[in-house]
């Protein structure tokens, strides 16, 4: 069983609108909207952190492009090792790449609309 059923109505909203390709995809995706950025109150997967993300349900391998809000973030050099290693706890998950990207540059049109409305911005 995914972990979909415990998201609320905007978040499972957002999740359907790019359908997961198997059910670790979906629970990978749940583990990543339970990281929260560590200077804004929504999730790193609707604050639009998370640019690619490619599970093997075969192999267990997960890989993930992410950026940070800024450049000069202070857990740059330690944020992509804290998201690795909490997918690493996803049953089915074997391996873990986390690859930060600084292109293209976040902005705030790369939020969803549950980070939005969370931030006030709707």
């Amino acid at each position: 069983m995914g972990f979909r059923q415990w998201l609320s109505k905007a978040e499972r909203a957002e999740a359907e609108r790019l359908p997961p390709k198997s059910e670790l995809e979906e629970d990978v995706i749940f583990v990543l909207r339970s990281i929260f950025d560590p200077e804004l109150p929504v999730n790193i997967y609707d604050l639009g952190l998370i640019y690619g993300l490619q599970v093997n349900p075969d192999s267990g391998r997960v890989h993930i492009r992410m950026t940070l809000t800024a450049p000069g973030c202070p857990v740059a050099q330690t944020f992509p090792t804290t998201v690795a290693d909490t997918i690493r706890e996803v049953p089915g998950v074997e391996e873990v790449d986390v690859e930060l990207v600084w292109e293209p540059r976040w902005n705030k049109k790369m939020m969803s609309e549950a980070a939005r409305l969370e931030l006030g911005l709707l």
